[in-house]
């Protein structure tokens, strides 16, 4: 049996926490969030999920622990990071008494930089990477909403298959988390960072939802050429993409995700400082050490700060 931390206890690390819950693991669930922890450990997690009919049904999940006391949970077999990219160092500093000698760290973050962020901390050698589909918001303490089912993708940083990275992909399938093994996780990473690139900046500029970006002309183009520009970027890095055309699949996850209010847009509405420094901010940085223009991701950048700006 392994123990499970799970750094971050907002809607997406919730979602884990919860479906982890179901095998024979003991899950933690940590976070600063003492309210949201109380009620964690007084009525169990609930999630509210939506059946193939379309009625949403709340589910409860008793069999995890949660708490703001790190040194409660101690050293954990498996850590996965789903704080906001902005508190990456921050969460690996004030959780470090759950990061042990032979902890493996799996980040499953939005945008560039968290495993640059852990590796200046904890050993490279334990940390593995992956992106995810899942969507999920918080409603209010202890109950989260499942508002998008995907699969998760997972891979070692040297792209070998390992024995311990299949058997982690084995876990999360047991759990009824979709999971597959790649060995090209960091173009993963960088293929989840065009589709941010493309929708979260605009929606959080524009207040649409993502399927709304397609249907004005003019986001629709600058969706198209802020994903051009970072595609550029990760072309002259060397990044081996999975997808042929960047632009079309950021479209296509639009259109898959519609309705859904994009993480970066509930940022702004309440008034949370957002991930833009490591998704368009991140194409800027990586395009000027290159000495290539990013205009675009300039202005989405700018425009998202300034919004900050307002409520800081």
């Amino acid at each position: 049996m392994m123990k499970i931390a799970i750094v971050g206890a907002g809607a997406m690390g919730c979602l884990y926490g919860a479906k982890l819950s179901t095998t024979e693991h003991e899950v933690w669930l940590l976070d600063v969030m003492e309210a949201h922890i109380d009620a964690i450990n007084q009525q169990g997690l609930r999630v509210m999920e939506t059946n193939g009919e379309g009625v949403e049904m709340a589910f409860a999940y008793t069999h995890l622990k949660a708490t703001i006391r790190p040194e409660e949970a101690g050293p954990a077999d498996l850590a996965l990071i789903f704080v906001k990219s902005t508190m990456t160092r921050q969460a690996i500093m004030h959780n470090k008494p759950v990061f042990g000698p032979n902890t493996v760290i799996l980040t499953l973050q939005n945008g560039l930089g968290n495993i640059e962020s852990i590796q200046q901390i904890e050993s490279q050698t334990d940390i593995i990477a992956g992106t995810t589909a899942h969507g999920a918001s918080m409603i209010s303490p202890g109950v989260i909403r499942h508002s998008g089912v995907g699969k998760t993708i997972i891979g070692e940083l040297s792209g070998d298959l390992s024995s311990r990275i299949v058997n982690l992909a084995g876990i999360f399938n047991s759990a009824d988390l979709s999971t597959e093994v790649s060995r090209n996780v960091i173009g993963l990473i960088w293929d989840k960072l065009l589709v941010n690139v493309g929708i979260n900046a605009l929606t959080a500029i524009t207040g649409l939802k993502n399927g709304g970006l397609l249907a004005n002309r003019h986001t629709e183009e600058l969706l198209e050429l802020a994903v051009s520009e970072a595609q550029k970027v990760g072309l002259a890095k060397g990044i081996t993409f999975n997808f042929t055309d960047p632009v079309a699949h950021a479209k296509e996850i639009c259109l898959a995700t519609a309705e859904n209010t994009s993480s970066m847009l509930q940022d702004i509405k309440n008034q949370r400082r957002t991930e833009i420094d490591q998704i368009n901010g991140a194409i800027v940085r990586e395009g000027k050490l290159l000495n290539i223009d990013t205009p675009v991701n300039q202005v989405l950048y700018n425009l998202v700060k300034i919004k900050e700006a307002d409520y800081e």
